[in-house]
């Protein structure tokens, strides 16, 4: 509304509204019903304090480094069959891939050599120990036996602990070393459940030791990277509940950067709570952050909300007119804003035509 708008509308304000011989407060001034309806001034009841809406920025769906692995190769040899597609669903154990390949191979056979030693070890413990009893040979001569079996032992779990390594599970290195039987090619299983995002072999590929196979994805954590304008870097809500815009999921904050990036953005980062399966990783999405210091606040139109000489107004409906009444603006947000002041439930407020009854208040009471 451009000025000349403005003043004619104050001024016929002004003769609406005239005084009459009731004395008033000094931001107390009369309106009559006829009055509010003839400039189209319209009020709100307030029903209860309420958090506003805080701003939308723009976000990034990120996935934990955590939850993600990727299945490498423990050792040179030829990828022999694929046992997953990408974008599978897995759980935790499955097959991924068997791997073909002689250091396997070699592994095994220490572990059986080991194993054989640690049985003859300790065969030989329990003869040393019976002859020392019989007073055949001396204490020293069971000493050193059971020194041969502890070192034999840790052999053994020095082999086994090489073919976990691999890849191989407990059950299947006690398997080996009872049956004896080995086994031309390692299957390498997923360590958790998860999705199959990318397969980086393909079968009959020969791969090095520590070459990436398989990356899997659990996507039942995710991470939102919220850009918010560095000046309003302590504006939102340590505790609040932050809600991505069109889909059934929400967040709450875990930190915030420390360095400003391009277009002086700081990135907040949020965990999501509900809905990570409406999100994909890498996706770009809106998400709607709580503002700090709206808890117990007015929630009004903007327009309800005047100022005068630095400080903010909102015109609470009495039994004779309005009263200007001082409040404090806690925060805003698109057209809504959030005030803090001594209002009540069931308070009206004006929130339209609100420039003539500022324009009526000032002449009451006489400001500039």
């Amino acid at each position: 509304m451009n000025f000349s708008i403005r003043r004619a509308l104050g001024a016929f304000a002004l003769l609406c509204l005239a005084p009459s011989s009731v004395l008033y407060a000094a931001d107390t001034f009369p309106v009559t019903a006829a009055q509010m309806k003839a400039l189209g001034i319209t009020v709100q009841r307030l029903d209860r304090p309420v958090d506003i809406r805080g701003p939308i920025y723009p976000a990034r769906v990120v996935l934990p480094l955590q939850q993600e692995q990727v299945i490498s190769a423990p050792m040179a040899g030829l990828v022999d069959q694929l046992l997953v597609d990408e974008h599978q669903t897995i759980v935790r154990g499955q097959p991924l891939l068997h791997l073909n390949s002689p250091e396997y191979g070699e592994q095994q056979l220490r572990a059986l050599e080991a194993a054989s030693k640690s049985r003859l070890a300790q065969a030989a413990v329990v003869r040393e120990r019976k002859l020392f009893a019989e007073g055949i040979i001396p204490q020293r001569r069971v000493f050193e036996a059971e020194a041969a079996a502890s070192d034999a032992q840790a052999r053994v779990r020095q082999a086994s602990g090489a073919l976990r390594l691999a890849g191989v599970d407990g059950a299947a290195i006690a398997q080996l070393i009872q049956s004896g039987v080995l086994k031309d090619a390692l299957v390498l299983h997923s360590k958790g459940a998860g999705v199959v995002v990318s397969i980086e072999a393909k079968p009959g590929q020969r791969v090095a030791a520590a070459d990436p196979l398989i990356r899997v994805a659990d996507m039942s954590r995710l991470w939102l990277d919220i850009q918010i304008p560095a000046e309003r870097a302590n504006a939102w809500a340590r505790n609040g509940q932050i809600v991505v815009v069109g889909r059934k999921a929400t967040a709450k904050p875990l930190s915030l950067g420390a360095v400003v990036g391009e277009g002086q953005m700081l990135i907040l980062r949020a965990e999501v709570t509900a809905g990570a399966d409406q999100l994909r990783p890498g996706e770009f999405v809106q998400a709607q952050v709580p503002l700090a210091g709206t808890r117990g606040a007015w929630t009004l139109p903007l327009a309800a909300v005047v100022r005068q000489g630095g400080q903010a107004y909102v015109f609470v409906r009495t039994a004779q007119g309005f009263v200007a009444q001082p409040v404090e603006v806690v925060a805003s947000s698109g057209p809504s804003v959030s005030v803090a002041g001594p209002l009540k439930a069931g308070d009206q407020i004006a929130i339209s035509s609100v420039i003539a009854l500022k324009a009526a208040w000032l002449g009451e009471s006489g400001g500039e």
